[in-house]
Formats: C-alpha cells, sequence, structure tokens
C-alpha cells in the first residue's frame, strides 16, 4: 500500500489502520524531534586539512576554521577550500539527521519520500 502508486480497490482495512498508527507515529515523533534535530551538525574538512567548517542541519554555516598552512594557500585556493569544507559538512549534517529519522522511524525512508514528493512536482495536474 505504500508509494504513489496506490489502487484504491486493493486498499485493505488493516492497511489504512497501518497506514493511521504510521502517521501518529511521524506526527508524534515531528513533535518531539524539533529540538534534536536543532542540535544536528555536520563537520566537513577539505581536502588540504587546513579548512574546517561546522554546519548546521538546515546548512548553515555555524563556524569555519583554518590551518596554520591555510595563509600559504592563494585567495582562490582558499575559497575552493572553504566551498568544500562547507559542502562535506552539509553532506555530514544531511546524513546525521537521516540516521536520526530512520532510527526513530525505520519503516520511513527519507530519500524516497524526497524522490516521490519530487515526482509529484513534475506530475501535471491538468
Amino acid at each position: 500500500m505504500y508509494g504513489s502508486r496506490i489502487n484504491p480497490a486493493d486498499i485493505r482495512e488493516e492497511d489504512l489502520a497501518g497506514a493511521e498508527e504510521r502517521a501518529e507515529r511521524l506526527r508524534a515523533w515531528a513533535e518531539g524531534a524539533q529540538a534534536g534535530l536543532g542540535e544536528i551538525t555536520g563537520t566537513g574538512e577539505a581536502a588540504s586539512g587546513q579548512v574546517t567548517a561546522t554546519v548546521s542541519a538546515e546548512g548553515l554555516v555555524l563556524d569555519v576554521t583554518f590551518g596554520p598552512r591555510a595563509s600559504r594557500l592563494d585567495s582562490r585556493t582558499l575559497a575552493e577550500e572553504v566551498r568544500a569544507a562547507v559542502s562535506r559538512a552539509r553532506l555530514d549534517a544531511a546524513r546525521r539527521t537521516g540516521e536520526m529519522i530512520r532510527e526513530a522511524l525505520p519503516w520511513f525512508d527519507p530519500e524516497q519520500a524526497a524522490a516521490d514528493f519530487e515526482r509529484l512536482l513534475d506530475t501535471s495536474w491538468d
């Protein structure tokens, strides 16, 4: 009964009951998860090891630190190192967020939900 291609004729009472239970668990988890999600951060390091970034779960940059040899890098290389560190930190935060969701809701796949949502956005509703 999962997914966006459900045939209404195939829905059983137990399917509805299960969906209702999962929806209630998701709602209850979402209400309590705000604090936990707010505490998630991700950390990323550039390839040189001279730039490290920390971001929030929303991807906001919280901190960027430079190693002792970062000042030897030219401005373009330093900018690339910062971008790489921030990008890796965002991936780390997304991974940690996904782990938190999968741990609390093992039946829910955030990547699949995002893909389903994207597919719905691309659907013509004429």
